[in-house]
């Protein structure tokens, strides 16, 4: 009996060491093409102009590195987008950036009807770049801020995935022409994405009627404390609309909570990856 304890011990250990080891050399990275190597290297690049990286073997341009590198783990590795489609589905993006989403999804479905926004100039040069660099057809990309009414809002474009409406207009701001999101739900929307950046509530609230036209909705909630009666105003909505959801923290923002000290100089202090879909629920028009 001691014999086989100590055989089954030693198993464990050898098992821990293999499963430990296999950790130290994994690369998940690999699929997007970086290596250990390469993706030091990215962290430490400096905001140089435009710069290239091929991507399933076509160039994909880029400027922030340590962004790209957020971007290709967030959509490429762990996936936050998969999902099934049916044939031809049409899938809106809206805060497409430069493009990263895009070509996950139609690489998911390459059939797929995609209408992407994205309002930050620099953003969209890069956007369009990278459409035209994979060749893709069925895409149309719109210079344009995603709102409830069609008008011109005062933007603050950083060139980076925190541009953002803002409401409070300061010396950094440049207008741009924002896009009602309610007129554009007409028909079945497949997948709907929404990382816009602080605008979810208003808009979600505006196109709350239109929703039954949307099969799963993908939200990247951005909120302050004194914001969380409309965060529990928003589910409230999606739940009276049909949608059952799942929540992941998009961003850790306090380790200790209780504490209130933030991580970091982000100017929320709720960053929430909001994924709703219909449960039991079969989705025809």
């Amino acid at each position: 009996m001691k014999f086989m304890q100590n055989k089954s011990f030693t198993k464990n250990i050898l098992r821990g060491i293999r499963l430990r080891t296999g950790k130290l050399f994994h690369n998940p990275y690999h699929s997007v093409n970086i290596n250990p190597v390469k993706k030091i290297y990215y962290k430490h690049l400096a905001l140089r102009g435009v710069r290239i990286h091929k991507l399933f073997g076509k160039d994909f341009f880029y400027i922030n590195s340590n962004e790209l590198l957020h971007g290709l783990k967030e959509i490429f590795i762990d996936e936050i987008y998969k999902q099934p489609f049916r044939p031809d589905p049409y899938i809106i993006d809206c805060g497409a950036n430069i493009g990263l989403s895009v070509i996950y999804l139609k690489r998911l479905s390459a059939d797929a009807e995609i209408l992407a926004f994205e309002p930050d100039e620099k953003n969209f040069e890069l956007l369009e770049k990278n459409i035209k660099s994979y060749g893709f057809e069925r895409i149309s990309i719109r210079k344009e801020a995603i709102w409830i009414e069609n008008t011109n809002l005062q933007f603050a474009g950083e060139g980076s995935m925190s541009s953002r409406i803002d409401k409070a207009p300061s010396r950094v701001t440049t207008q741009v022409k924002a896009v009602r999101l309610k007129d554009l739900l007409t028909r079945r929307v497949d997948f709907l994405k929404m990382d816009i950046e602080g605008a979810e509530f208003e808009v979600i609230k505006d196109i709350a009627d239109h929703l039954h036209f949307v099969n799963n909705l993908f939200l990247e909630y951005h909120g302050e404390f004194r914001q969380n009666p409309e965060l529990t105003e928003l589910f409230s909505i999606l739940t009276d609309k049909g949608f059952s959801y799942y929540i992941k923290e998009a961003t850790s923002l306090y380790d200790s909570p209780f504490l209130k000290i933030k991580n970091g100089n982000s100017m929320y202090d709720v960053q929430l990856n909001i994924f709703c879909f219909r449960v039991g629920h079969r989705f025809d028009f």
